[in-house]
């Protein structure tokens, strides 16, 4: 169970905080509820019944720094995922981000952001679609890794590729 304070993320809404604890009457008489507070987003608030399973499990304690570490170094390999089909691409990009799962987040938009620019060299852009899903896993991703980092959402990129860039250069264990 959480706690009040908790910094925790619930679903494709990103990192939030247990704002506090309550019991309120939303229709199905008086149950405890979670209140959350999207920590990017002013005068936000999320009601989650502490009951019901359903929701209370979209809720999931962030990364750790170690686990940032362990992604890092899990970039350069993670593969892409490109589907040629509109709506397929869609329906499972929109899967990816609603797992929660960083990996699939991090092959997602390496994805989009080999795709873009492939397109920029065409002088083309990203599909609209691909565009919002592409700032969305973004949002999620960053946001988390900025919160533990303690640094700003917009210094994640630089600080990923700085990271990667560390990596690359230590030797290889074999």
């Amino acid at each position: 169970m959480f706690q009040v304070n908790d910094t925790i993320l619930y679903g494709t809404q990103g990192v939030c905080r247990i704002t506090e604890i309550c019991d309120k009457d939303m229709g199905a008489g008086l149950q405890p509820y979670y209140v959350l507070a999207p920590v990017y987003q002013n005068n936000a608030k999320i009601f989650v019944p502490v009951g019901n399973e359903a929701l209370a499990a979209r809720m999931r304690r962030i990364i750790s720094p170690e686990e940032i570490n362990d992604l890092i170094r899990a970039i350069p390999d993670e593969e892409t995922v490109w589907i040629n089909d509109d709506i397929t691409r869609r329906q499972k990009y929109q899967e990816m981000i609603s797992s929660g799962d960083r990996l699939k987040l991090v092959s997602l938009i390496k994805t989009l952001y080999l795709e873009q620019e492939k397109r920029k060299e065409q002088g083309k852009k990203l599909h609209q679609a691909d565009e919002q899903i592409f700032r969305r896993a973004e949002t999620l991703l960053y946001n988390e890794l900025a919160l533990v980092l303690d640094i700003k959402p917009e210094q994640v990129v630089p600080f990923l590729n700085e990271q990667i860039a560390v990596e690359e250069l230590k030797p290889k264990k074999v």
